[in-house]
């Protein structure tokens, strides 16, 4: 099991993410809390998909595309400071990252299905790691992480936008 990580494992701007995630087994949340989202937004009409609640906003579709590009960057890094592979990685820009996607032209049910098989290679990447594995440490966006926080980061990115898509979106 990846315990909590403390304050030192991560930069303080991810506090926010690993306090929404409650107490317990990281990977049988990541395992489980896909499925609130899936059953969120596949309420979502087909006539919706694109909506922005404001001028420069992303749509929902492209809010579920920048959820499976931060994911697959979190768990990146993870894997790059399990396996011990030396060096700092680099940081991720959400806006760029966003406008070089296609996500805004993707059905909804595809971004979706996506998601789910990020979320099975997250679930067994994290489930691989031991104690010992989940406390290595890397330096991604020159601040150093250890390899458990990156688990609760990921889990607490998906309920902050969860948050969003329901308070700023109306799901």
């Amino acid at each position: 099991m990846l315990p909590r990580p403390d304050a030192t494992e991560h930069d303080p701007y991810y506090a926010r993410y690993v306090a929404q995630v409650p107490a317990g087994d990281i990977v049988r949340l990541l395992a489980g809390q896909l499925d609130d989202t899936v059953r969120l937004l596949s309420a979502v009409p087909a006539d919706r998909e694109t909506y922005r609640y404001a001028p420069g906003k992303w749509s929902i579709r492209e809010v579920v595309g920048h959820m499976i590009d931060t994911e697959r960057v979190f768990t990146s890094r993870a894997h790059w400071f399990a396996r011990q592979g030396g060096g700092a990685l680099p940081s991720m820009d959400q806006e760029p990252w966003a406008a070089a996607s296609n996500a805004g032209d993707r059905p909804l049910a595809d971004l979706l299905a996506e998601f789910r098989a990020v979320r099975a290679a997250t679930v067994a990447l994290f489930a691989s790691f031991d104690d010992e594995i989940g406390g290595r440490r890397g330096v991604a966006s020159g601040v150093e992480f250890t390899v458990r926080s990156l688990a609760w980061i990921t889990a607490g990115h998906e309920r902050h936008h969860q948050a969003v898509l329901r308070r700023e979106y109306g799901l």
